[in-house]
Formats: structure tokens, sequence, C-alpha cells
């Protein structure tokens, strides 16, 4: 969920890196509201005040985990003892078998924003229950799970691993209404490699944008999280889509996942793309997380009456305004920032249907974080880096 769409990278071309940093990879500095408050109040500036919340439950136990205790670069990740959690009133404590990396991820151990140190990164994981606390119920010890991610209260989502310690461990305690009973048809690193991205995709493609069976979708920059979700979550709903990059490799890739037309983006003519594969009707949902280097672009393709789908900015906040496409065009311009706990069941439920499956790039030992922080961060994955935690 994105509170705070602040210029990331200011490239003048699309690359994946930056560009698949949408809605889920950028920093989330303060709660999200859904009702919609107080966006007049925020500059679309980086957020680089540390949010006032304290870590959970510590104590004298030890487990491992990977920690920062500074901002920066790779090096400050820390694999690492560290206390154990406790499963407190309401909540499960689930020992963790596999995570998974999000842009979140770079964008808090790099400080944007700087969260209270220690902490423990990561967003999704999935493990089996280890212990419940009381009034926690629903669930069995031992039994297999997967977190959605997004921690409700009441109308403020925040989110593991930001404004909590994460899945980046052996352990972690999470409310119970944030745990699932894992399909047994999934692995552990599948299910990791889902929760937040999907529901990102669901929400901006489905709940916001209305998207519909046969409609077209263009999602920019494949390769990243969300982008690579959005491919996989509009097929599920049995749309056609055109997903660019500027790499022809992960574009035959994005053809095998299903996509019906693709683009490269740095050598080729994104227009002509979408009026060649839409037979001149153009796109009917836009997926915009981009921003500067390519707004332009996303309202020139979209259809009569199409929506554009905006999660993110990651090449600058400010892009031209084009208002006479919008007018002309009776285009609507949606908002989408992660999801709500509606939103995970249904992406989920599109998982354990078997219509969405996730895509995942490489696995890596905990321990072995780093490097799998540097290849995230260089843009070199088609799908989720996961995370194996031995049982």
């Amino acid at each position: 969920m994105t509170g705070h769409l602040g210029p990331r990278h200011r490239e003048a071309h699309v690359r994946e890196e930056p560009a698949v940093a949408a809605l889920a990879d950028v920093p989330f500095g303060l709660g999200i509201r859904l009702d919609g408050g107080g966006p007049d109040g925020i500059e679309a500036e980086l957020v680089r005040e540390p949010t006032k919340l304290n870590p959970r439950h510590r104590t004298h136990c030890a487990l491992k985990a990977v920690r920062i205790h500074e901002d920066g670069g790779p090096d400050v990740l820390r694999y690492e003892d560290a206390p154990d959690p406790e499963a407190g009133p309401g909540e499960v404590l689930i020992r963790l078998r596999a995570s998974a990396l999000n842009h979140l991820d770079l964008w808090v151990r790099k400080g944007l924003p700087s969260v209270p140190k220690p902490r423990i990164l990561g967003a999704d994981g999935a493990g089996t229950v280890e212990a419940l606390g009381k009034g926690a119920e629903g669930l069995a010890l031992g039994q297999r799970v997967v977190i959605n991610p997004g921690l409700e209260r009441g109308r403020t989502i925040t989110v593991v691993g930001e404004h909590t310690d994460g899945t980046n461990a052996e352990l972690i305690a999470v409310p119970a209404t944030n745990v699932y009973p894992l399909d047994d048809a999934l692995s552990f690193e599948e299910a990791a490699a889902f929760p937040l991205v999907f529901e990102t995709a669901y929400r901006m493609l489905r709940t916001r944008a209305g998207l519909a069976e046969g409609e077209w979708v263009l999602v920019w920059g494949i390769g990243g999280g969300v982008a690579t979700a959005a491919l996989t979550i509009a097929k599920a709903l049995r749309a056609r889509v055109l997903v660019t990059s500027s790499s022809d490799e992960k574009l035959e890739r994005a053809r095998e996942l299903g996509a019906d037309a693709v683009v490269n983006h740095a050598t080729g003519d994104v227009a002509a793309a979408a009026k060649e594969a839409t037979g001149g009707a153009g796109i009917d949902v836009v997926v915009e997380h981009v921003g500067e280097a390519t707004w332009k672009t996303s309202l020139a393709v979209a259809a009569p009456g199409g929506r554009i789908a905006v999660c993110g900015a990651t090449s600058g906040p400010n892009p031209p305004a084009q208002l006479h496409r919008v007018w002309w065009k009776q285009l609507t311009i949606v908002g989408s920032s992660m999801g709500t706990r509606a939103d995970f069941e249904a992406a989920y439920d599109l998982v354990k249907s078997g219509r969405a499956k996730p895509v995942i790039d490489r696995v890596y030992p905990l321990e072995a974080i780093r490097d799998a922080h540097e290849r995230l961060e260089a843009g070199e994955q088609l799908g989720k880096i996961v995370l194996a935690i031995p049982g």
C-alpha cells in the first residue's frame, strides 16, 4: 500500500528496477487510511521521519533473524540471534518456513522511511502454527498457514515488516485475523510469494478499476512482483494483457506466463503496439506505477472510457497533466493502495483455484539475504525472490 508516492528514481526512461516498485514496493511511512482522509496534506516527497511504533514482544530467548540496526545498503543486513516473539492475546505465533522480498524491504532498509531499530524486515511469509495466544481461535498447532501482511486497524492499514517486526526470521507473532490455512496444493515458497503483490494487483485491477472479462490491460515494466502479479491476476480474471520491458528475455518469459502481446519500451513503440494489439480500440485498464516517464503514453493508449489505475510513481510524482485527454476520452483515473482483507481473500481464492499461480524467480537461504537484496535492487528478477527458512 502506498501512502507516499515519492520520486525514487528520476531516469528519463523506463527501467524494470524502478518500474516494478509499485504499490506494495514503496515506503508506507505512516499508516494508510482507506477513507481517503488527509491526502491533501501529504507532499509528494520521500518520507524520512521515523514512525513512532515500538518493536513487538521481546523476551529473553533467541532465534535466527535478519535485522537492521541502521539505514543503508545490503551490508546493514545482519543474520543474527534475536529475542523470541510471543503470541499475545488474539495472536498466533508462526514458525516460518519461507519469506519473500518486496521493494518495500529495500526502502525500509535504506531508511525511506526510517523505522525503529533493530527491525526484522519482510512482509510475506508462510509456515506452521507454533502457539496460540489467548482468544486466538480457528487454527491448530502445527497447521500450515500463510500470512496476510496488511494489518487493519479500523480504517488504517499498516504493514508487517515495516510497522512491526517482519518475516525474515524463524518465528513471528501476528494477529489471528491475518493468518489463513495454507492450501495443501501450495508449497511454503509459493505461499510466501503471493500475498502482498497479489492483493495489491487484485485491488488495483478489480476493486478499483473494475476490470471485466475480455478487456485489455497494459502492464508497464514486467519483472518485479507487482507487475508480474498484475499480469497473473489479469489473466485469471480472463482479461487480455500487453506488457512492456526493456529486456527481450523478460518479454519472452511474459509470453510464457500468458501475456497476449509484448513490446520493448526501450526499442519499440508502446502506443503503436497497443493500437495493433487492440485493433485500434485502445487499452481499457492501464496499470500505472511509473509516473513521469510513462504518464503521457498511458493516457495516449487508453481507450475512450478507459481507466488509469495509479499505484505508484517511481520515476517521479509530477507528470505532465495532459488534461485534454482526460475529458476527450472521458477517462477515469483511480488511485489504489495495497489491499483490504477482502482483497487478500479474493486474490487467495484465485490462487487456491489454480487460476492465478505465484511466479518465483529464485529461492535463497535466509542467511544469503544480502545476495537476495542485491538481485532485487539490480532488477534482475522476474517474479518473486523467496527466502527458505529451515524448519
